[in-house]
């Protein structure tokens, strides 16, 4: 297999449909092995619509190249009430796959 699974967590504010649901937002991608691209993603937001617009939006990064520029796609196209989640799990999900390559 040419990919790796790899997840990212962050707290959900309360109010959200998804809080009810879940208490943290998890961020999940399929990661090339060799170059570190997002080959797929998805995210635990309550909305089908949510949960597929946050895939468009991440997939095709390296993440070898860091998680600046995705972070800021987020914060600049995501405008709901879970944006600084997804934030954040995103960035967990960056630190997830920086020890998983560096362990190796």
């Amino acid at each position: 297999m040419n990919t790796f699974f790899v997840a990212g967590h962050a707290k959900l504010p309360s109010g959200m449909a998804a809080q009810n649901m879940y208490e943290t937002l998890t961020i999940t991608a399929e990661v090339d092995k060799k170059y570190g691209v997002i080959v797929e993603a998805g995210c635990t937001l309550a909305t089908e619509h949510g949960r597929e617009f946050v895939q468009r939006l991440l997939k095709g990064y390296s993440l070898r190249d860091g998680i600046k520029s995705p972070v800021e796609e987020v914060k600049k196209h995501y405008l709901g009430k879970a944006g600084n989640a997804v934030a954040s799990a995103l960035k967990d999900l960056a630190k997830q796959y920086t020890q998983s390559v560096q362990s190796k």
